[in-house]
């Protein structure tokens, strides 16, 4: 758990440098949403590993998120899949784009907070 705590912080910090990129910055976010939610898992001894398993293993484990697994999962879900390719892949992103990756990124984070002691 403590070492995708550390990877969420240092993830979260470079999301947050307004010097890095857009597309650094989203792709930090994802990363950060990623390892925050791995470490809720840990601490239910369950281990995400990739994350393209998020939702498997949150719907199979629901204890982790209890009624907000499924806002959680489509949270992630919609970073991972509609808002990170535009600035990783593509280049038709918009500062409206931007902001809601923050947004979705900060509704993960709360949580994922809610779930650590």
């Amino acid at each position: 758990m403590a070492v995708h705590r550390k990877r969420y912080e240092a993830f979260r910090a470079d999301a947050y440098r307004t010097e890095n990129s857009p597309e650094i910055r989203v792709e930090a976010w994802f990363l950060a949403a990623f390892h925050h939610i791995d470490a809720c898992a840990a601490r239910h001894n369950r281990h995400i590993g990739k994350h393209q398993n998020v939702r498997k293993e949150l719907e199979a484990n629901e204890r982790i998120f209890g009624p907000h697994t499924q806002e959680l999962w489509q949270a992630f879900q919609e970073l991972e899949t509609r808002i990170r390719p535009k600035f990783v892949y593509g280049s038709a992103w918009t500062s409206k784009d931007l902001a809601l990756a923050q947004r979705l990124f900060e509704a993960i984070e709360a949580r994922c907070r809610e779930a650590l002691p």
